[in-house]
């Protein structure tokens, strides 16, 4: 969300004497550059200064990786899922989002334990997933039912 601005300001320090280390982390293509209004350049970037980054290039998780997370992040939190609770997050985090998968942790152990269950199972994840929505499917949803809210 930089404009024009805030890219010289950058490139101004980048060419001092102790320049500073910046990262930058874009999903943008190629679109406008903030506070130009014509200016068109990959990821929003001027031209002069992509010039003088490193560009590393990230792959999506597999779903393999998100189950691994996933199940790092149970016994973090001390979470204890079953490998088919497992695989469905996995499927879930693929499908959707690493982040939505370990938001429905919690509530999967909650209503696990309201069950009177130890082990968070496969059916607690199916229940918990047809209660919330992620981003994405939420977003979809308000731009259907637009004529319904409030503008």
């Amino acid at each position: 969300m930089l404009d024009i601005e805030c890219f010289t300001y950058l490139h101004r320090a980048l060419e001092s004497t102790i320049a500073p280390i910046v990262i930058f982390a874009t999903n943008r293509g190629t679109c406008v550059i903030r506070g130009t209004g014509d200016i068109v350049s990959p990821h929003g970037i001027p031209l002069d200064l992509l010039d003088r980054l490193l560009i590393v290039r990230t792959l999506p998780y597999s779903r393999d990786e998100i189950i691994e997370i996933l199940r790092i992040r149970a016994e973090v939190e001390g979470l204890k899922m079953n490998e088919e609770s497992l695989s469905q997050l996995g499927d879930i985090g693929t499908s959707s989002t690493l982040r939505y998968a370990v938001q429905l942790m919690t509530p999967a152990y909650l209503l696990s334990k309201i069950n009177g269950k130890e082990l968070i199972s496969g059916d607690d994840i199916t229940e918990i997933s047809s209660l919330f929505h992620d981003a994405k499917s939420s977003a979809k949803i308000l731009a259907e039912h637009s004529d319904k809210y409030m503008k």
